[in-house]
């Protein structure tokens, strides 16, 4: 399964071949915008996009990226819980 993580781009170079910088979770990428980019790079600032493996593969309104982290958060946090109680079945 192949999972993107919404991010906001907080900077685009001149032209496509350029990569954007897009925050995700706290975190800057350099990422690529050639998939989603229809007008200058300049215009995806602000914007937010689905990434996966480096390449932002389609665009996010900020309601849906919000929801989308909410639900990835979740299930990291019942990921985590599973592990725990894996590793001490006893307590489960």
């Amino acid at each position: 399964m192949c999972i993107g993580i919404p991010g906001k781009v907080v900077s685009a170079g001149e032209d496509i071949y350029q990569p954007a910088i897009v925050d995700v979770c706290g975190v800057q990428r350099a990422v690529n915008i050639a998939l989603v980019c229809e007008a200058e790079p300049a215009a995806l600032i602000g914007r937010w996009v689905l990434v996966h493996v480096g390449f932002a593969m389609s665009l996010l309104d900020e309601q849906e990226a919000q929801n989308t982290l909410s639900a990835l958060q979740s299930m990291q946090s019942v990921g985590l819980d599973l592990d725990e109680m894996r590793q001490n079945p006893a307590a489960g």
